[in-house]
């Protein structure tokens, strides 16, 4: 079963993949350089060396029958032309979210719409400030069904609860209304 991890650069999906991954994940991690000044926006992100140039890899077995593969998608919009293909095939995908730059994850959610794909939306807690999540809810103008969540992607078990409430969410949408 095919899980995508999509949204703005530098919010988290590498360190997602990596929190939550039974295996080593496959990354594909380059050192920035001076080819990225002026094309990759670094405000609000301080300190960050490394970016995903394709996507990052990770796998997660639920049974002897059911495995999760997680792709992160990289997050400049150089690199976007990849997420239809990551799409392809894909059960559902997490939005993740850094409060700080909600404009940065648009992108991922008109993709995801438009490829019909369901999806959550997860806010990384980057700090010591507080998000409300109706605020996060009116800026990204999510439908009500959307579920928005928090997490700390550096954190396994905050993640795997983000990846429980996709699949969650999933089931839900898959189960038809009981009739009266």
């Amino acid at each position: 079963m095919k899980i995508v991890i999509v949204g703005g650069f530098g919010v988290g999906k590498t360190t997602m993949v990596r929190a939550v991954s039974e295996i080593r994940p496959l990354d594909t991690e380059a050192v920035m350089t001076n080819a990225g000044v002026g094309v990759d926006d670094l405000s609000g992100i301080p300190g960050k060396t490394t970016t995903t140039v394709a996507f990052d890899f990770g796998r997660i077995t639920i049974d002897a029958e059911h495995v999760l593969y997680l792709f992160g998608a990289p997050g400049q919009e150089r690199f976007w032309f990849l997420w239809d293909r990551l799409f392809t095939g894909a059960l559902g995908a997490i939005v993740l979210v850094d409060p700080q730059r909600i404009s940065d994850c648009w992108y991922a959610i008109d993709r995801l719409e438009y490829q019909k794909t369901p999806f959550v939306v997860a806010c990384n807690d980057f700090g010591p400030y507080t998000t409300d999540p109706e605020e996060v809810r009116a800026a990204l103008d999510l439908d009500s069904h959307v579920p928005l969540l928090e997490c700390d992607a550096r954190s396994r078990e905050s993640s795997k609860q983000i990846l429980i409430s996709l699949v969650e969410h999933l089931h839900a949408a898959a189960t038809p209304e009981p009739t009266v």
